[in-house]
């Protein structure tokens, strides 16, 4: 019966179980509102600050910040946004030179394009909203390019607001602990807990509830699935990748049987 819905069932399941930014992030109210919050009074107050977001992968971090991103994209059209993932750099000094060709700066090299950007971050003009995901990757000795950055919401006349993203709970005690001398200097802090079995199992039959026709995956084996899920990590992008695993299974199973049906009229 499934496989009569025009076989489409399968795809529109994993579909909606890829792991893209869906319109509303099932047990993340209150970090969405939290984040949301403190874009607009900093970026719209121009009040420069730094947040740091924590939490293990698959907790929502990136996709929370996404979400805000486009939901606030008419209110923060008078600033400019620039999001850079660390991880694609080749060094932590490469942030300097990659975000310097975001701002559209001259090319510079050493002490000389970190005077640059600093200049720039300082002179009159709309406030940069720096977003730098897997922030833990421009951890260097010394920590110096992780202070160069969260200083610079610091500096007089700055107009940068800075959010990193990055795994490590405390990153920011361990990597930034000459910050915690000026009270004002600390970045605000937001943690993403692992997801529990109740918000993997509101997840996942938020995801499948948009498929039509009868339900492709059982109501008991979601629930088992978001308790191992919760069990081990509480990632909510394995969730989704064991429950379209699934489906694939069923599809080839399903594919099967009916490629192997007799044919009508007892042909062979």
């Amino acid at each position: 019966r499934l496989f009569r819905q025009g076989g489409t069932c399968y795809q529109q399941a994993k579909q909606v179980l890829h792991a893209a930014v869906p319109e509303r992030l099932q047990g993340r109210e209150r970090e969405t509102g939290m984040l949301r919050q403190f874009l607009l009074e900093h970026v719209l107050g121009r009040r420069p600050g730094s947040l740091y977001v924590s939490g293990a992968p698959g907790t929502g971090k990136t996709a929370c910040l996404s979400r805000v991103l486009l939901d606030c994209k008419d209110k923060l059209a008078g600033s400019r946004t620039v999001v850079l993932n660390c991880m694609a750099l080749g060094s932590p000094h490469s942030i300097f030179p990659a975000l310097a060709q975001q701002l559209g700066l001259p090319v510079a090299t050493g002490r000389e394009r970190i005077r640059s950007l600093e200049k720039h971050l300082t002179a009159q003009g709309p406030m940069v909203l720096l977003v730098l995901d897997e922030l833990d990757q421009l951890e260097s000795k010394g920590q110096d390019v992780l202070y160069t950055l969260f200083e610079w919401p610091q500096l007089p006349s700055s107009r940068l607001v800075l959010v990193g993203l990055a795994n490590a709970l405390d990153l920011t005690d361990r990597s930034l602990a000459r910050l915690g001398a000026h009270l004002a200097g600390r970045p605000r802090l937001l943690h993403f807990p692992p997801y529990t079995k109740e918000q993997l199992t509101c997840i996942l039959q938020e995801r499948l509830g948009q498929v039509a026709g009868d339900p492709v995956l059982d109501s008991a084996a979601l629930q088992f699935c978001a308790r191992k899920v919760s069990a081990v990590s509480g990632d909510a992008r394995k969730a989704l990748d064991v429950c379209r695993r699934a489906v694939e299974v069923v599809e080839l199973e399903v594919r099967g049987q009916t490629l192997l049906k007799p044919l009508p009229g007892g042909e062979s």
